[in-house]
This record gives structure tokens, sequence and C-alpha cells, in this order.
């Protein structure tokens, strides 16, 4: 039991630090989509087009465009299925299960909305790389932040060897950089569209992620989540011994 008072401990640690978190991107996101709506951040995007506009070759353009891609509905909605089939089946994980389709399908909703508010027109209309509508924020980069920023939090979570783990979050990690990069080389998107992609990205996944550990903790733990933190709340100011903390079993 003391264990589990402990890891609740930690739990509320995690939870208030990541609420904190996703509170501080909220912000930013305002602070940014205020920018771009009194065009305020021109410069700035003008100078980060102008930076690939100079690294442009054929090469690039071959290898870009297929990054792009990887970033697409169409791409991450088929490996979608195929990491939804491997959590149900294969790994048996219901809530990573209901979770992931959560975070994905939320993300593709959560980004037609923000568009529809900002509705910021593109720098160039491309169809044949997915190119058309609205501008802001970038649904490849939300999405694809979502998507394999989802895949890193499982392959932290599995029984794989730490260098197995690093070397996978650090190839997925690229992968998420690429994708954004690739929209600003091909003239999609302006960067500060492929930013506020991150950071919207970021804040669904972490609220996602959050609420899916608080669950299993819940579900794994012998005792009520808020009696743990009572618990520890009176053992750290001396009021309650470790051993002598009373839990309520769940019933």
């Amino acid at each position: 039991m003391e264990a589990d008072i402990k890891k609740a401990g930690f739990l509320s640690i995690v939870l208030i630090i990541g609420l904190r978190i996703a509170l501080l991107l909220i912000w930013l996101f305002s602070q940014l989509a205020e920018n771009v709506l009194e065009d305020r951040l021109e410069r700035f995007d003008s100078s980060a087009i102008g930076f690939f506009e100079t690294l442009q070759t054929s090469t690039l353009d071959v290898i870009y465009t297929s990054v792009t891609h990887m970033g697409s509905v169409w791409f991450v909605a088929c490996l979608s299925a195929a990491v939804i089939l491997f959590l149900w089946f294969k790994a048996r994980d219901k809530w990573a299960t209901l979770f992931f389709i959560i975070a994905v399908s939320g993300t593709g909703a959560l980004t037609w909305l923000l568009k529809q508010i900002y509705e910021r027109g593109r720098p160039s209309i491309n169809e044949a790389i997915d190119a058309i509508g609205f501008s802001f924020p970038s649904g490849h980069s939300m999405g694809s932040l979502v998507f394999y920023g989802f895949l890193i939090y499982l392959v932290t979570r599995s029984r794989q060897n730490k260098v197995i783990k690093i070397s996978l979050s650090i190839v997925l990690g690229l992968l998420i950089l690429l994708i954004g990069t690739s929209r600003i080389y091909l003239g999609a998107h302006f960067p500060s569209d492929i930013i506020a992609g991150y950071i919207a990205g970021t804040i669904w996944l972490t609220l996602c992620i959050l609420v899916l550990e608080w669950i299993r903790w819940q579900r794994s733990s012998q005792i009520h989540f808020g009696h743990a933190l009572q618990n520890i709340f009176l053992s750290s100011y001396g009021l309650l011994k470790p051993h002598d903390a009373k839990v309520i079993h769940e019933p």
C-alpha cells in the first residue's frame, strides 16, 4: 500500500506539471494567434521562407515531397488503423487503443475548428501536396506531432530496452520536425503556421496522455487517488507515518 501511496504522489506531481505546461502552451498559442491576426509575424515568416528557398534543390524537392506525405491525412489514417489493430489484438491494451483513437481523431476535428476560426490564407495552393483550405494552424504539423508523439509515448512505455526506446524516439522526433519543415519548404504553410500546429498538438497530446495515465493508475491501484494524496500531505507534515497510513480499498 505504501508503494501505491508513493506512486500517487508521483502521479500527482506529473499531473500538476502536465496541466501547467498545457496552460502555458495555451497562452503561447493565443499570443501567437494574436500576432498572426495583426500581421506582426510577416517579417519572421518572410525571413524563414527565404532561408528555405536558398536550400532548394531537385534532390530536396523529392525528399521533402515524400516526407510531407508522411504527415498527410491518408497516410496517418492508414498507419493509425495498423496501430489500433496492434494495440487491440496484440498488446490487448483497450485504454491505449481508446485514447489513441481519441487523440488522432480529435486532432482532425480540432485542426478544422481552429482553421475556421482564424481563416488565414496559404502562401500557395497545391493540391498535389495537400495544400488546400486555410493555413493556420498547420494540420500536417499538428497531426504528425500527435500521431508520432503518441507512438513515442507507446515506445517509452513498452518493455523494449533503453537503446531501442531512445533510438525510435529520436527517429520519430526527427520525422515530426521534418514534416513541419517540409510544409515551409514546399510553400504550403507559413512558419508561424507550423509553430502553431506544434503547440496545439502538444497541448492536445499532453491532455490525452495525462488522462490515460490517470485512468491506468486508478484501475491498477487498490486505493483511492484522493485518499492517497491526503496521506501524502499528512505524512509530509509529520502528522502521519507512512506505515500507519490507512487506505480505502476499491469497492
